[in-house]
């Protein structure tokens, strides 16, 4: 064993073993450090550190100050690090090993700008607990929970990072190490997040954790069958068919929860099919999308965009991937909303203005400002219309830069969006104009300037007048799931009357998919 110093704490570790390995959480305590029992397989005292390419060396996302016996440099650092980056000893985790005795040291950062407000309609009560009810949005990114008591009051809110990030920023990511045999660690990892989430809403409320007796569970397939220990391997090829979609209810105890009462009864949101999850569902809940005449439009933008379209009476859904971009992952300084990231731009007499969160220094910058960034950088004349870049990269403010690959990020992800949204109307035989409504929901599009959004073409700029920004109404939904269980059998024929368009195999939408590469 040799000594790996870790934001000063001391740890012991194997020779040959990956910083990444190590740093993430990925292995069990027990497999590479001594005294890592019971932590859930991260470092104690030490923050998460996350992979967002899976810990492959192609995004260059884990960077740490290391120091001591260590493995050469890799091919994958010599080409992702500048050699400032490298003379200041920062070495990519996922590329370097422990050979000796070394130290490390890594940024801790606080959980950031996490939407956990969301729109909701007033609805009658009818609780699916006694004493007191918990309710999670497992994103692919974040997490989100809040704590009801039985007359409908919101007692404590919360929310964190999903360590699942330790295996890859994506849900394919997440299914590759499923298939590799380390599904059991990421059902691990999440269960251990979500305790530390009830123990921190039940503390906030001054209740015991074991008073919780009921709880609702919205996410994308994907994270419900991480959650659960489900094997994701029918959703790893075509055609795709899950063998579980949910809407059902299982106890604290079966799922390895060991913060609340082991009965308690948890309810997983149904799904409408491997890639159209509960949390599309349960924002058409939130948002009202079915309840009235009309023809309406909901757009959930993050990692996975998921789209719903209400019109005559029939809900059609599809879903996307739209990246992590918009999310800080795959931008060469992208990061999440906290201290330090550059959430806003506009321009000045020619010129760009940042806003940064907290108002610290700029060490990055999160989904909005990468938004707002293109935009201005449009309007500049930086950037032209098929995202040729003027330099190699422009400086959005010192130390931050965007360049031309930041900008394909972008492309790709804002076209994949808008390309579903008209595959949707085209599919029900619909063009933007009879659109009434647009929802956006999500965290990042909470927090997204809609204009700057139109202007890049992450949606169509004729819907513009339309849109209302719904906040996390996944959450939302699943909080209606819990305070009345009569909506669970609503949300069960959403899911099980969804008409699902395909888009891999659609032709209209690959060509929609090229033509909205353009700004």
């Amino acid at each position: 064993m040799v000594e790996v110093r870790v934001n000063g704490i001391v740890h012991h570790a194997e020779p040959g073993t990956l910083l990444g390995d190590l740093l993430a959480g990925e292995h069990s305590g027990e497999a590479h450090f001594e005294g890592c029992a019971g932590s859930g397989g991260k470092l104690p005292g030490s923050p998460m550190l996350a992979l967002p390419c899976g810990g492959h060396g192609r995004c260059g996302k884990c960077r740490v100050f290391a120091r001591g016996a260590l493995s050469p440099l890799s091919d994958a650092e010599r080409r992702l690090l500048s050699r400032e980056d490298i003379d200041r000893g920062i070495r990519l985790a996922c590329c370097t090993a422990v050979e000796g005795d070394c130290s490390v040291e890594m940024e801790l950062l606080g959980n950031g700008q996490i939407r956990t407000a969301g729109d909701m309609p007033a609805i009658l009560l009818k609780p699916s607990f006694r004493f007191y009810g918990f309710v999670l949005d497992i994103g692919t990114t974040t997490l989100a929970a809040r704590l009801y008591d039985t007359s409908g009051k919101l007692l404590a809110e919360g929310s964190g990072l999903n360590p699942q990030a330790g295996w890859g920023a994506d849900v394919i990511s997440r299914i590759e190490a499923d298939l590799r045999g380390e599904g059991p660690k990421l059902t691990q990892a999440i269960c251990t997040a979500v305790d530390n989430l009830v123990m921190e809403l039940s503390g906030k409320a001054e209740i015991a954790p074991k008073d919780i007796d009921g709880m609702a569970v919205t996410g994308n397939t994907v994270m419900l069958h991480l959650l659960t220990g489900t094997s994701t391997e029918p959703l790893s090829h075509a055609p795709f068919a899950a063998g579980r979609l949910f809407g059902e209810t299982v106890t604290a105890e079966s799922l390895g929860l060991a913060s609340l009462r082991p009965e308690a009864a948890v309810y997983l949101a149904p799904c409408a099919a491997a890639f159209v999850g509960a949390d599309l569902i349960t924002v058409v809940l939130a948002g009202a999308l079915c309840d009235t005449p009309g023809t309406r439009l909901l757009a959930d933008i993050g990692t996975n965009g998921e789209m719903a379209l209400w019109h005559e009476g029939a809900l059609y859904c599809c879903s996307t991937a739209a990246g992590p971009a918009f999310e800080g992952a795959g931008i060469s300084m992208g990061m999440g909303g906290s201290a330090g990231a550059v959430d806003r731009v506009t321009v000045t007499e020619g010129r760009l203005k940042a806003h940064v969160i907290g108002d610290a220094a700029a060490v990055g910058i999160c989904g909005s400002g990468v938004v707002d960034a293109v935009a201005c950088l449009l309007e500049t004349g930086q950037l032209d219309d098929t995202g040729y870049l003027e330099e190699e990269s422009a400086v959005i403010c010192e130390p931050v830069t965007f360049t031309q690959n930041d900008v394909r990020m972008v492309q790709l992800a804002k076209s994949a969006i808008h390309a579903g949204i008209r595959t949707l109307l085209h599919t029900a035989g619909l063009d933007c104009a009879q659109v009434e409504s647009l929802l956006i929901a999500g965290g990042f599009g909470s927090y997204l300037d809609v204009g700057n959004a139109a202007k890049i073409g992450l949606f169509p700029e004729e819907m513009l007048p339309c849109i209302r920004v719904v906040g996390n109404a996944a959450l939302s939904g699943a909080s209606m799931l819990l305070l009345n269980e009569d909506y669970r059998s609503v949300c069960e024929k959403y899911a099980r009357d969804a008409k699902l368009v395909e888009l891999s195999s659609n032709p209209y939408f690959a060509d929609e998919y090229m033509e909205r590469m353009l700004f």
